[in-house]
């Protein structure tokens, strides 16, 4: 077993309850971390026995550009693409974080982060 990790993926998107913040819209960034199987990949260096990165940043940006009113809801549409997407993922861990968020006070940013493992039941 290893892990994956993209870390600090930034990305402009316009998430938010708030009308004004789907005009003006916002920076988020995203660090995710997928458990999964490296042996294979370790020993023949070969792209097709791993999860090439590209493809997990890009399934993050295609679907946090997606206007949600939730960062609960943009991580749940990541998560589900990539379990979807790479059928030998154990696991995925995901944080979500609005740089700047529109509160009335001093905030660097407002985070949520999700844990999933793969159902292995259905």
């Amino acid at each position: 077993m290893g892990k994956i990790k993209l870390k600090n993926v930034k990305i402009y998107s316009n998430h938010g309850c708030l009308d004004e913040e789907g005009l003006i819209g916002s920076e988020y960034l995203f660090q995710l971390e997928i458990n999964t199987d490296l042996k294979k990949a370790s020993k023949t260096d070969n792209l097709n026995n791993t999860i090439d990165y590209v493809s997990l940043y890009s399934i993050i940006h295609e679907e946090a550009i997606k206007r949600s009113k939730l960062l609960e809801n943009v991580a749940n549409k990541i998560l589900d693409r990539i379990f979807r997407e790479h059928e030998n993922i154990k696991r995925i861990k995901i944080e979500v974080a609005k740089l700047n968020p529109p509160i009335n006070g001093n905030v660097e940013a407002v985070s949520i982060v999700i844990k999933r493992k793969r159902n292995l039941n259905k």
